[in-house]
């Protein structure tokens, strides 16, 4: 099956290419229409590893999409042909004990796409579990679909704040998932969001949402700023998604007392940061790694219309071009928050 595969650091092929397509009882076979091109997928590209995970055979790349549902297994219930759906990427032991205990996104053994050595899902079909596949509503078009994904991380890092109502939340970070993170806050319920980040133009992508109040540290002190608009108060969650060790410097100064800390970003290396000034405010602090038990969630949230990711779509390519895509991903350019590939026309 034709597909875009990663061959080594910095060298894409599109070609065909032997993929596991093997379908037990429980699984669904899915004509993938969209994806969605993953900052893990241009590190990949551009570095051949993240951490100890080393590309060192060729791999398929990518993880975001959404397709159209072509055969289920025989034990298959919650789907049928011709259902549009969206796919949960990994794929975990579900007897694992990460799994039992709830955390399955923790599990050992996960298998995710696009995550050396597992393929992943920029080719024609695949076969993936009916559990993690979720069918989408009339209203909600493939292209949204494939946010689904990086939105979910958005909604896990909104879940584990626990954000009250009304609650005023900084997210640092514009990127991709920094304005994922800004609208799971919105819509759990917070009232006021400040996004901060030094690129003017994601800025204002992000700023177009109503409850969204971007901040350029560039032009002032992010600390006063949100000390002005919480009369000294501070804000009562704090996520991190810019992964920039220099976040860490003065973050605490941010916080409200009693106030939650979410690590969303993942820094290059290991940071530093005062643990007097959190321990001070009495300040929580969350981690999270992917998502768990949000994806059905996601979906209906964009069904419901309270969340438009459209906007964040800059680009679409053809399947053909994919690997120009990819090319202008790994140019990082400041206006582009989620480029597309577009797998099959009349799946999309």
């Amino acid at each position: 099956m034709k597909a875009l595969v990663l061959e080594e650091k910095l060298r894409l092929s599109l070609r065909e290419i032997e993929l596991p397509l093997n379908m037990g009882p429980r699984d669904a076979r899915i004509r993938i229409g969209r994806v969605g091109i993953c900052g893990s997928d241009v590190h990949y590209y551009k570095h051949g590893r993240i951490g100890p995970f080393v590309v060192n055979a060729p791999m398929v790349l990518g993880h975001e999409a959404a397709g159209v549902v072509i055969a289920v297994g025989d034990e298959v219930r919650n789907l049928m042909p011709g259902d549009r759906v969206c796919m949960e990427p990994g794929i975990p032991d579900m007897y694992s004990r990460a799994s039992r205990e709830g955390h399955y996104n923790l599990d050992p053994a996960m298998r995710f796409w696009a995550t050396p050595p597992i393929h992943g899902c920029l080719t024609g079909e695949v076969v993936h579990p009916a559990a993690f596949t979720f069918k989408l509503p009339d209203c909600v078009s493939l292209a949204e679909g494939a946010m689904v994904e990086p939105f979910a991380v958005g909604m896990h890092a909104a879940t584990k704040a626990q954000i009250k109502p009304g609650a005023t939340a900084v997210v640092i970070g514009a990127g991709p998932i920094g304005i994922m993170v800004a609208l799971s806050a919105l819509a759990a319920g917070a009232g006021l969001v400040v996004v901060s980040d030094l690129s003017a133009e994601k800025l204002a992508i992000a700023g177009q949402y109503p409850g969204i109040h971007p901040f350029d540290i560039r032009g002032g002190s992010l600390v006063a700023r949100v000390a002005e608009l919480t009369a000294g108060w501070g804000a009562d969650v704090i996520f991190e998604a810019s992964g920039s060790p220099c976040a860490f410097e003065n973050i605490f100064e941010l916080l409200a007392p009693a106030g939650t800390l979410v690590l969303v970003g993942m820094p290059p290396g290991a940071v530093s940061f005062d643990v007097v000034a959190a321990q001070a405010k009495e300040a929580r602090i969350e981690t999270i790694f992917r998502y768990a038990n949000v994806y059905s969630k996601a979906v209906a949230l964009l069904a419901s219309g309270k969340v438009d990711l459209k906007p964040l779509v800059s680009a679409s390519f053809p399947f053909e071009q994919s690997i120009a895509a990819f090319e202008r991903a790994a140019e990082g350019r400041p206006a582009d928050i989620k480029l597309q590939i577009v797998v099959e026309e009349s799946a999309a």
